[in-house]
C-alpha cells in the first residue's frame, strides 16, 4: 500500500472514521474555489472539479486502469484468431501495448476536450462483431497452415504478411468509419438521430455486440473446462458474495505511523484477483506436470510454459507509431460493417455519459458537450485505426461503475489513468505479461465479461412497458433474428449473389453482424408500429436528456479548458458551433447565506440572508 494513505485520525475520503477505507465526505485536496458541493454531490469524496492530493490521484488512477484492463486485453486477444495470430502470443502483446498506449491519448483527449466528465476511454466491443465478420469473408479466412502451430514460423516475412495485410484492412475501415462518428458527433446530427432511437433499439443492439461471441468464448474456455469454471467460480465469488467484505491491509500514517485498515479488495478487483489466482494455479499444475505436455492433447494450451518465451522475446521499452503495420487499406464491406459497430457503440456512449454525471455529481450534459464528446470518441477510432489497434475506441461502462464504487468523481484521477495507460504502452513487457494468459483463463474470464454486457443491454428494458405485447414482440423477433440470420448467412455465404462482388461482401458483412441486424429491426420495427410514447419508453428515456439545462455549473464543468470560449476564440462565429459551449441565460436563481458548523449541516438556529 502507499504510505501516504492516511490514517483514521486523519479524516480522508477513502478511509472512514471506523477505519474502513471506503468513502466519505472528507476536507482534504483542494477544492476549486473553495466553492460548497452541489446537493447531487454531497454523498461524494471529491466532485468532479476538487483535486485529490496527488498520491491519492495516483492511487485512483491505477485502479481505474487496473478495472479496464479486462476489456483491453479481451479486444485484441478476440482478434486474434481472425488475424491468424493465435499462434503468436508476441504480436499479441504488440497489439496490447498499442491498445494501452492509445486508450491513453483518447482519454485525455475526452477529458480536456470531449465530453469533460471522469470518463477513460478504450477499446470496444461493438466492433468486434462487424470486424469478424468482415474476416471471415473468403478473401480474408486464415489459411490452413496458420492454424498448426507446428507450421507457424512467425518470424518468416510470409506469415508477417499474411496477419499485417488483415489488419491493415481493419485499420481502414475503422479509420474512415470514424469519419462517420465524427461528421455526427460534430455536426450536432446525433441529437436528431436520438429522437428515433429509443429503448427498444439499443436493447437488442447492446445485447448482441456480446451474445454472438459465444461461440469463441465457449471454444476458448473448452480448451480445459475445469481451469475455465476455477476463473469463472472466483470472479463470481470476489464480485457477487465477497464485495462487502473489507480486508485488512497495512498502511503508514503521520499520527499514528503503522497500523492496519480495511480495503474492499474483492469489490475493486474482482477479475484482476480471478485471472492471478487462475493463472498461478495453471503455473502450479505446469510444474507439477498434472496438464498434459502433449500438444494435441486437450487441456495442453492451459500449461503457462507454452508462451514462456514472449517475456524473454518482447523488448523491455517500444513505442507505437501510426502506420506500424503498413499503409492502411480500405474495402467498401469493411467500412459499412465498422459503420454499424459505430452506431451501436455512440448509443452506449451517450448513456454513459448520463450516469457518469449523475454518479459525480454533475449536471446532465447539454447538448454541445454531447456532440464534442462523440466527435471526440470518432476522433479516438481514427487514431486508434491509424495506430494499428484492429479496433476503435469507446467509454468504458465498467469504470463509469468504478466512480458509483469509490466516490471519487475528480477529472484529474482519470487524467491520471489516461498517463498511466500511455505509460503501460510503452513498457513493452506489460503487454507480453497478458499476452502469457492460459486460453482456458481467457474463456473463462470472456464467459464472465460477455454475460454482463448482454444484461447490460437488455437492462434498457427497464424503460419500457414491458406488459405490452407490442413491446415484447419487438425486442424478441429481434434478438432472435439477430442470431438467426447471421447464423444462416455463415452456413450459406454462396446464397447471397447480386453478380457485383463488392455488393455482396457488403451485405454478406452487414447481415452477418448480428448486433446490425437485430438494432435495425428493433429501430424499424419501434417506429412504425403505432404505440404511445409513454409504452416505447421514450417519456422516462428522454426525461433526463430535457433536465440538460444551460446553468452556471453546466458551463463549468462542460465549457472548454484554458480560457477557450471566454477568453480566446471568443468570436460570436463560433456560438454557431453545435459544438460550443453557449454561455445563454441561466434565468433567475436564489444564493441563500448562513454559517456552517463543522460537519457541513446548517444549524438549526441559524438564519439566513436570500440574494
Amino acid at each position: 500500500m502507499n504510505s501516504a494513505i492516511p490514517t483514521c485520525e486523519n479524516p480522508n475520503p477513502l478511509q472512514r472514521g471506523d477505519g474502513v477505507l471506503s468513502s466519505h465526505e472528507g476536507d482534504k485536496g483542494r477544492k476549486k474555489d473553495g466553492q460548497l458541493k452541489s446537493p447531487s454531490s454531497s454523498h461524494l469524496a471529491y466532485g468532479i472539479l476538487d483535486i485529490p492530493p496527488w498520491y491519492l490521484c495516483i492511487f485512483l488512477g491505477i485502479q481505474h486502469f487496473l478495472t479496464a484492463l479486462g476489456g483491453l486485453v479481451a479486444v485484441p486477444l478476440i482478434l486474434a484468431k481472425g488475424l491468424c495470430l493465435q499462434h503468436d502470443p508476441l504480436t499479441q502483446s504488440y497489439l496490447i501495448s498499442t491498445i494501452f498506449f492509445v486508450s491513453g491519448i483518447c482519454t485525455l483527449l475526452q477529458v480536456f476536450l470531449g465530453i469533460r466528465l471522469p470518463i477513460l476511454q478504450g477499446g470496444t466491443f461493438a466492433f468486434l462483431g462487424p470486424s469478424l465478420a468482415m474476416l471471415s469473408l473468403p478473401t480474408w479466412t486464415c489459411p490452413t497452415w496458420t492454424l498448426n502451430a507446428s507450421q507457424v514460423n512467425t518470424s518468416s516475412p510470409e506469415f508477417t504478411e499474411e496477419w499485417q495485410k488483415r489488419i491493415r484492412e481493419l485499420q481502414g475501415a475503422v479509420m474512415v468509419a470514424s469519419c462517420v462518428q465524427m461528421l455526427v458527433g460534430f455536426s450536432g446530427l446525433i441529437g436528431f438521430l436520438m429522437r428515433f432511437i429509443g429503448p427498444l433499439t439499443i436493447a437488442p443492439t447492446i445485447s448482441l455486440v456480446a451474445l454472438p461471441l459465444f461461440d469463441s468464448a465457449g471454444d476458448d474456455a473448452g480448451i480445459h473446462w475445469g481451469i475455465a469454471a476455477a476463473t469463472i467460480f472466483l470472479i463470481v465469488l470476489f464480485s457477487q458474495y465477497l464485495k462487502n467484505i473489507a480486508v485488512p491491509v497495512p498502511v503508514y500514517g503521520r499520527e499514528k505511523k503503522c497500523h492496519t485498515s480495511k480495503f474492499y479488495l474483492f469489490q475493486v478487483f474482482p477479475v484482476l484477483l480471478g485471472l492471478c489466482i487462475s493463472w498461478l494455479l495453471c503455473f502450479v499444475l505446469t510444474i507439477t506436470e498434472a496438464l498434459p505436455s502433449a500438444p494435441t492433447a486437450y487441456g495442453y494450451l492451459a500449461r503457462t510454459d507454452t508462451k514462456g518465451n514472449v517475456l524473454s522475446q518482447a523488448p523491455w521499452f517500444r513505442f507505437p507509431y501510426p502506420g506500424q503495420w503498413g499503409l492502411p487499406t480500405v474495402s467498401l464491406a469493411g467500412v459499412f460493417g465498422i459503420i454499424a459497430g459505430v452506431i451501436s457503440s455512440m448509443v452506449e456512449s451517450i448513456g454513459d455519459y448520463y450516469a457518469c454525471a449523475r454518479l459525480v455529481g454533475a449536471p446532465p450534459p447539454p447538448k454541445h458537450a454531447i456532440n464534442r464528446g462523440i466527435g471526440i470518441e470518432g476522433l479516438g477510432c481514427l487514431l486508434a485505426g491509424a495506430w494499428g489497434t484492429g479496433n476503435g475506441t469507446t467509454s468504458y461502462s465498467e469504470n463509469v461503475g468504478a466512480l458509483g464504487i469509490t466516490k471519487v468523481g475528480s477529472r484529474m484521477v482519470i487524467v491520471v489513468a489516461g498517463c498511466v495507460l500511455l505509460l503501460m504502452g510503452i513498457f513493452g513487457k506489460i503487454g507480453a505479461a497478458f499476452a502469457t494468459i492460459p486460453t482456458p483463463v481467457i474463456g473463462g474470464m470472456f464467459l464472465v465479461m460477455f454475460g454482463v454486457i448482454t444484461a447490460v443491454g437488455i437492462s434498457n428494458l427497464q424503460y419500457v412497458d414491458l406488459n405490452s405485447s407490442r413491446n415484447l414482440f419487438i425486442f424478441g423477433f429481434s434478438i432472435f433474428c439477430g442470431l438467426a440470420i447471421p447464423n444462416w448467412v455463415n452456413k450459406n455465404p454462396e446464397r447471397l449473389h447480386t453478380g457485383i462482388i463488392q455488393l455482396d461482401q457488403v451485405i454478406q458483412v452487414l447481415l452477418t453482424t448480428g448486433m446490425f441486424v437485430g438494432g435495425f429491426l428493433g429501430f424499424l420495427l419501434d417506429n412504425t408500429i403505432p404505440g404511445s410514447l409513454e409504452e416505447r419508453g421514450l417519456l422516462a428515456w428522454n426525461q433526463v436528456q430535457e433536465e440538460s439545462e444551460e446553468t452556471t455549473k453546466a458551463l463549468e464543468v462542460y465549457g472548454l479548458p484554458w480560457g477557450i470560449g471566454t477568453r480566446f476564440c471568443t468570436s460570436s462565429c463560433a456560438q454557431y458551433l453545435p459544438f460550443w459551449p453557449r454561455e445563454g441565460a441561466v434565468g433567475v436563481s436564489q444564493l441563500s447565506l448562513w454559517p456552517w458548523d463543522s460537519s457541513g449541516e446548517r444549524p438549526p438556529s441559524a438564519t439566513d440572508t436570500r440574494m
